[in-house]
């Protein structure tokens, strides 16, 4: 299974079509204090997009809905449910992704047998709540040191507040590749700013 090296995390199938006309091909929805019904709706909508533009779709925080809609996988934050309970629930044919914020989180979440894992936050951002410590280039070094000291082979994906300019330096830590938001959800062309992080990205790891 490949992991994209570039997730677009978003609440609004609009700006994830935008994003995959930019050539986006990993949309994660994640939609917090929506009504059940809402929330299908987001994800049957952002779906459709996906399905458009051949790009993976990822259910941030509820595997039911990714079970219940035929979504590629299911993404869980800290709080959310176990990973190992979520693995059970989704079975081994559905994508399973979790967020760290620790080596220890990491072990836990290689035990539980996630697909990948979304380390963070780089940078304080708005789009969390209850963020959790920043790590900054410092901690990605020194996390993903004791990734490959374990042998740990699993993508990881950096996340929170990461803008373009930080791409090249959060690579050359050992990422796998980025998850972004507002980079480039704000600006007011999201398929050109979504095409320059997929074109750049590309250009470093090649």
């Amino acid at each position: 299974m490949q992991i994209s090296n570039l997730h677009f995390i978003t609440n609004r199938p609009d700006h994830a079509e935008q994003a995959c006309r930019g050539g986006v091909r990993w949309v994660q929805l994640r939609v917090k204090n929506a009504a059940p019904d809402h929330w299908k709706q987001l994800a049957l909508d952002t779906q459709a997009v996906c399905r458009q533009h051949g790009a993976t779709l990822i259910i941030n925080d509820n595997p039911q809905l990714a079970l219940e809609i035929g979504a590629d996988g299911v993404h869980l934050g800290k709080q959310d449910m176990p990973a190992a309970k979520a693995r059970a629930l989704v079975g081994p044919g559905k994508i399973l992704g979790g967020t760290a914020n620790t080596f220890a989180d990491i072990e836990q979440l290689v035990q539980a047998g996630v697909d990948y894992i979304g380390l963070g936050p780089f940078r304080f951002t708005t789009t969390k709540e209850k963020l959790s410590p920043i790590l900054g280039l410092e901690g990605y070094s020194a996390i993903l040191k004791q990734c490959a000291a374990a042998g740990f082979t699993m993508p990881i994906i950096g996340i929170g507040g990461i803008t373009l300019p930080d791409a090249e330096a959060l690579l050359l830590t050992g990422l796998h590749g980025v998850a972004v938001s507002g980079a480039i959800a704000n600006p007011a062309d999201i398929p050109g700013t979504a095409a320059q992080f997929v074109h750049h990205l590309q250009e470093l790891t090649v």
